[in-house]
């Protein structure tokens, strides 16, 4: 499967005519997918997947402004973070990485953490020894880890994961998903940063139904 590029140009926030008009355009910012993916909110609500993947240099650039996007959302929006496996590993290494974190309710404290250690400390976050002794150092119990990374709850949110990944047509991160219907990715909208613009477009849309 072809992965998409994104290239130092796009990156950079080379101009995009629809976009610059504030207008993101059907195919070329956003793809309408053209069978649903399936939801997992309420009726009522619009639900907002951020695919990412802690090794990709920029979902690490992204996440500070992601997340203060995610907390200016409206009260009808439910917003959650999806790691992705693009291919084995180190991909569903840091799935079950994300979900133990979460199981432990070490998400708050220690999501940008894991970021920081693999791009600016360099640190190796593939197997499940590395990872246990970098939670030990920040104060989380390694034995606790161990257990939630390797529970039957961790494994099957991994794999719920790699569902919605597939159904989004995901093969490059970071990525939105809204509502089963869009997604866009950063090399879609021109630049991590428009991706959150692009989001802020088709959330209405989703709304429309």
């Amino acid at each position: 499967m072809q992965r998409r590029r994104f290239s130092a140009g796009l990156l950079a926030g080379a101009t995009l005519p629809a976009l610059a008009q504030g207008i993101p355009a059907e195919g070329t910012h956003y793809v309408r997918l053209s069978q649903r993916a399936p939801v997992d909110a309420p009726p009522g609500k619009v639900e907002v997947l951020a695919f990412f993947w802690y090794g990709s240099p920029q979902c690490n650039t992204v996440t500070p402004a992601l997340e203060a996007w995610a907390g200016r959302l409206a009260g009808d929006v439910l917003f959650r973070h999806v790691p992705v496996a693009l291919r084995d590993e180190p991909f569903t290494a840091h799935q079950r990485l994300y979900y133990a974190l979460e199981a432990l309710g070490q998400l708050p404290a220690l999501h940008r953490k894991v970021y920081y250690a693999i791009h600016v400390g360099r640190t190796r976050l593939d197997a499940p020894a590395d990872m246990a002794a970098f939670v030990a150092r920040q104060g989380v119990d390694a034995e606790q880890f161990r257990a939630a990374y390797a529970s039957k709850e961790v494994q099957a949110k991994a794999q719920r994961a790699r569902q919605l990944s597939a159904a989004y047509k995901i093969d490059g991160v970071p990525a939105i998903g809204v509502q089963g219907r869009y997604f866009t990715t950063a090399g879609l909208a021109g630049s991590p940063q428009r991706l959150l613009a692009v989001a802020d477009f088709l959330i209405p849309l989703a709304r429309k139904g």
